[in-house]
């Protein structure tokens, strides 16, 4: 007879449940109402309304969504255990953190970082509902201390893609309407040091549309992107490059013309054979698969399997191929990549000289 706690381990997450958590979380925000002792009024609200979408854009949606499935999650856990999520109750949360960390039963131990996220993700939750949860209550503080010394490993860093890759990858591409999009996207996010994210949410113009992440001006040295990022807005310049073949700037311009696009999002989906734009803006997740496709393609790392070489690269690679190829001062790389300090600068430079700087021989030994 199994254990609790390996039936709970077991035991399949239910998708629909943590997306019926994310659309009930997101209506949350239109709770935001008037106090009942004051009276409505037409100004009132409309300002009603404008903190309802403020609400709506405090968090994103792939935020909401992880959020969302991290309290289903554990509500599902807690109905195992005959508990109730509600009120908080550190000691239980405790126990839920120990499970996570375990891997009870066939469902493997959860990363040290993905614990700290779905605590996160609680914390979040109790706030919407009203209730506080104390992070520091030492029921829940020295259980997840003892789970970062005992299982912390330092993070798995995924490969970059240095200038001869990126090359390769963007040759394996064709020259009908589909490719030059996909070409585009590799240069820009490569010279950018951009996410995926930021990728596909750029707009050609400024307020072009509501769920724009950004614009883009184009100018006769280059092209200046304006982004609404993680760490806020930033400006990235991008500069033409040496020929036309591997100019940004040059796919850029290529991709609008060719697709007849001067509105809207920049990157789009485009039609079965390739030779018409859509309307519709690209879901991050392409930029990611365009990535492994064209390293595969290009014969990247070929001494490695196919499975390791793609669990290698992802969306990351181009950032971390821009900060470990640009030999530039390092805080010319720290602007261009939106970092608030210089260490997580370095932690992107896969080649970087560490001795650089030899504190030993500047001590006199």
């Amino acid at each position: 007879m199994p254990s609790d706690i390996e039936k709970s381990s077991s035991a399949p997450f239910d998708e629909l449940t943590g997306a019926r958590a994310y659309e009930r979380d997101r209506k949350e925000s239109d709770d935001i109402a008037l106090p009942f002792h004051v009276a409505g009024s037409g100004t009132l609200d409309r300002l009603v309304d404008t903190a309802q979408d403020y609400a709506r854009a405090a968090a994103s949606d792939n935020t909401l969504k992880a959020y969302a499935k991290d309290w289903a999650h554990f509500t599902r856990w807690c109905r195992m255990k005959g508990a109730e999520p509600l009120p908080p109750s550190p000691e239980m949360i405790g126990l839920y953190l120990a499970d996570l960390a375990s891997g009870s039963g066939p469902s493997p131990a959860l990363s040290v970082s993905t614990i700290d996220r779905r605590l996160s993700g609680l914390a979040w939750n109790y706030a919407q509902r009203g209730f506080s949860l104390d992070r520091k209550n030492r029921h829940i503080a020295t259980v997840l201390a003892g789970i970062k010394r005992k299982h912390a490993r330092p993070p798995v860093q995924k490969a970059a893609i240095l200038a001869e890759d990126i090359l390769a990858m963007v040759a394996t591409l064709s020259y009908d309407l589909r490719g030059l999009r996909d070409r585009a996207i590799l240069l820009l996010g490569y010279a950018g040091g951009l996410r995926r994210s930021e990728i596909v949410s750029l707009d050609v113009h400024k307020d072009d549309t509501p769920e724009s992440g950004g614009w883009i001006e184009i100018m006769e040295k280059g092209a200046l992107l304006t982004l609404n990022a993680k760490t806020g807005w930033r400006e990235v310049e991008i500069g033409r490059g040496s020929k036309d073949q591997t100019c940004p700037v040059h796919a850029l311009e290529q991709w609008l013309h060719f697709a007849k696009i001067d509105f809207g999002p920049v990157f789009v989906g485009t039609s079965r054979d390739g030779k018409r734009a859509s309307e519709t803006r690209l879901n991050d997740k392409h930029v990611a698969r365009l990535i492994k496709r064209t390293v595969l393609d290009a014969g990247i790392r070929s001494e490695l399997p196919g499975k390791e070489r793609l669990a290698l690269f992802s969306g990351h690679s181009l950032r971390a191929g821009l900060a470990s190829s640009a030999e530039v001062d390092e805080r010319y790389v720290q602007k261009q990549l939106g970092h608030a300090s210089a260490e997580m600068t370095r932690r992107y430079q896969r080649r970087r000289d560490r001795f650089r700087v030899n504190l030993t021989k500047a001590a006199g030994l």
